[in-house]
């Protein structure tokens, strides 16, 4: 019997058919040497630019693994960190981070450290964030991440309620460059960062002078817009300060003029109701138009009616008034419209179809008439017709008692 050559004459069903793999499946062949590291971490930062970023964690995990520098490995680990954390893998982002800083590069151990820092600290582990911290003081990287690392345990301080080391690192982190030289990039980013933040919490903790120091000293490095707007902030709390000493009595200063003290009401008023306290800035105009004088009231009911139509006085100036006082004029604006709205609806839709039933038409009528009986302006306005029909008809009040219930 001779051989040839083709399939096995064994029984059983045909071998099946290979099977599509995915390149990730495949074994990851052997260590990568130290050239071939640097160009996976190359290829990783790619795929992470391009969004792939399953397939950017294997590579950098394998360059990871590669007998090589440190300056690569800790490349490849950081990379990993950054990766995992895009991944939504938090452990083993801070597992990569971690081993990055141990691995003995100078350049990156600091942003692994920071990474790590943040890391732990935006997960509420607050005491293990503050060791890290410490750890990228003790690495002595230069000033950009000696201020990252005082900023971050100004945090902490706080955090934990410690003033005195919240103030020690806040002082530290806020520091400007030894000599004349200018910062660098992330020593001037972190200073901005740092100013920001602690003028945020002095504003918020009602120290004005503290937060407009705090945000002078970022705007020394940097004109960041942010900073500008707190400290405007801060000088609006100045004036405040400073417009509630001339309007309240007891607060130990002279008394002012009504021209004065009507300023005053009028500006602390407006001011109050721009930092969104309307109803500080309510009480004060009502102290004004009736806690100081009637020189005073008439000064400040002057400055409050202020782009009011001039002429004899309206039926609506009181609601007016209130809706200054109140900082609800646009609130007020908006339920007219869409009162006459409704009122210019219900009045139009019969004209429209050609209506001409009588009861049909009186009944629009009195649907729009009605519309303004449950809000506040609503029964002003009836009364203003009962006063101009009084009027027409001298003096007699032509209108039902219960008019317009009774319509």
């Amino acid at each position: 019997m001779t051989t040839t050559s083709g399939p096995s004459a064994r029984s059983g069903p045909a071998d099946p058919p290979p099977r599509a793999t995915d390149p990730r499946d495949a074994p990851a062949g052997p260590t990568p040497s130290a050239e071939e590291a640097s160009g996976l971490c190359d290829q990783a930062r790619d795929l992470v630019a391009n969004g792939h970023l399953d397939r950017a964690a294997d590579l950098y995990r394998r360059a990871a693994e590669a007998d090589a520098p440190a300056a690569v490995r800790a490349r490849a680990l950081l990379g990993l960190a950054v990766t995992e954390d895009g991944r939504g893998d938090t452990g083993a982002a801070r597992d990569a981070a971690r081993r990055a800083m141990e691995a003995g590069d100078p350049r990156r151990a600091p942003r692994a450290a920071h990474h790590l820092a943040l890391s732990l600290e935006q997960g509420g582990e607050g005491a293990e964030a503050e060791r890290i911290w410490r750890r990228l003081l003790d690495l002595g990287a230069g000033p950009g991440y000696t201020a990252l690392a005082h900023h971050g345990l100004a945090r902490a301080a706080e955090e934990r309620g410690d003033a005195s080391a919240a103030e020690a690192h806040w002082e530290a982190a806020l520091s400007p460059p030894v000599g004349s030289a200018p910062p660098d990039r992330l020593h001037a980013e972190t200073l901005v960062e740092a100013a920001r933040d602690l003028t945020g919490r002095l504003l918020r903790r009602g120290s004005p002078g503290a937060a407009l120091s705090a945000a002078d000293r970022g705007l020394s490095v940097a004109d960041d817009p942010e900073l500008r707007l707190l400290r405007a902030a801060a000088h609006l709390e100045h004036a405040i300060a400073d417009l509630g000493a001339v309007v309240d009595p007891d607060a130990g200063v002279a008394e002012a003029g009504p021209v004065t003290a009507g300023a005053a009401v009028e500006l602390l008023a407006g001011l109050l109701a721009l930092r969104g306290d309307t109803d500080g800035s309510a009480r004060v105009w009502r102290a004004g138009l009736e806690g100081h004088g009637e020189e005073t009231a008439e000064e400040a009911r002057a400055r409050l009616r202020r782009g009011f139509a001039t002429g004899e006085d309206s039926w609506w100036d009181a609601y007016l008034e209130e809706a200054v006082a109140t900082a609800s004029a646009p609130a007020l604006a908006a339920e007219l419209f869409a009162a006459l709205t409704r009122m210019h609806a219900l009045a139009s839709l019969p004209a429209l179809e050609g209506e001409s039933r009588p009861a049909v038409l009186r009944e629009a009528l009195v649907q729009a008439v009605r519309t303004p009986d449950e809000l506040v302006w609503g029964p002003g306005l009836h009364a203003d017709l009962r006063r101009r029909l009084a009027e027409a008809t001298g003096g007699d009040d032509v209108l039902a008692e219960d008019w317009p219930d009774r319509l």
